[in-house]
């Protein structure tokens, strides 16, 4: 029998502090070499969505996630992303475990969100803000206010903006105000250019969640070749995140870019200093995936789980 973990479980587990905690051992192992990751694969069905799979190992575990990303499902009453995550031990392959992708994505979009934003931002910075009020910008709000910080929130649907503000005890803000927070993430179907050219000010940082495969972006491309890039894994972002077009336009190269997995081992720099803009590309890792599955086991003794007999 196959423990299932339901969203409901998997956010159970998995409490927002537990989730930064968890993205950011991913990334340091990542970084050193002690995961592993193979590419992402997309299986398109445009212009209505897409499929992904995304495989990675480690901790004695491998997973893969099937998840689909179809903007336009709200509007059916259906959710954007859907999938399974399936963790299996690398020592026999036995499956392990299968948990509801959407909600491991959700956790695993916020805490990464706010990890870059707490290690890229200011140290005095004050505002924080979520520009997209889905379940994954819901996910980033939460985890903002579980680390003392009480989001701004913005989004065109100002009812869902006001519901998402209540549930994280947040406020609704203007577009303006939230465009403006000193710790920016934005995570939207990545349709519109949200930060056009001169937009972001000086100190500012952004964490670009939405734009997570090709024909996306959530800022224009001058205005991330003007900021201290990093993102999540440079080949993934410069196939399908916000550098991939500024690396087709020619004006953002390797060099141009940092992992945040190597700030966070200290094998690199992050802010330069206080008037630093910094942006984080993120397209969403398999081991970051991996991290919250791994928490989330942790604690399978405590929840009265459903099971499969496979």
């Amino acid at each position: 029998m196959v423990p299932l973990f339901t969203a409901e479980h998997v956010y159970e587990a998995v409490p927002p502090a537990r989730a930064v905690d968890a993205v950011r051992e991913a990334f340091v192992a990542y970084a050193r070499g002690e995961w592993t990751m193979p590419p992402k694969t997309y299986v398109g069905a445009y212009p209505a969505g897409d499929f992904r799979a995304m495989p990675a190992l480690g901790g004695g575990h491998a997973l893969l996630k099937w998840v689909t990303s179809f903007p336009g499902n709200p509007a059916k009453g259906l959710p954007t992303v859907m999938g399974v995550v399936l963790l299996s031990s690398a020592e026999d392959g036995r499956l392990v475990a299968v948990l509801d992708a959407g909600a491991v994505t959700a956790i695993r979009t916020g805490a990464a969100a706010v990890l870059a934003a707490e290690t890229l931002g200011r140290d005095d910075a004050e505002t924080a803000a979520v520009v997209g009020a889905g379940v994954n910008g819901e996910a980033a709000a939460r985890t903002f206010a579980a680390r003392g910080r009480a989001p701004l929130v913005w989004d065109v649907d100002e009812t869902r903006a006001a519901a998402v503000a209540e549930r994280v005890g947040g406020r609704v803000a203007s577009r303006e105000e939230a465009l403006a927070a000193d710790l920016l993430v934005t995570v939207t179907p990545g349709r519109e250019v949200l930060l056009p050219d001169g937009s972001l000010r000086a100190g500012q940082h952004v964490s670009l969640m939405g734009a997570d495969g090709p024909g996306k972006a959530e800022i224009a491309v001058p205005e991330l070749a003007r900021a201290h890039v990093f993102c999540d894994d440079w080949e993934q972002a410069s196939h399908g995140g916000e550098c991939a077009a500024a690396v087709a336009a020619d004006v953002l190269a390797r060099d141009d870019v940092t992992e945040i997995g190597a700030v966070l081992t200290g094998a690199a720099g992050g802010r330069r200093g206080p008037d630093d803009v910094t942006a984080f590309d993120s397209t969403g890792l398999a081991l970051q995936d991996l991290a919250v599955a791994l928490a989330a086991i942790g604690r399978a003794a405590e929840l009265d789980l459903p099971a499969i007999d496979l």
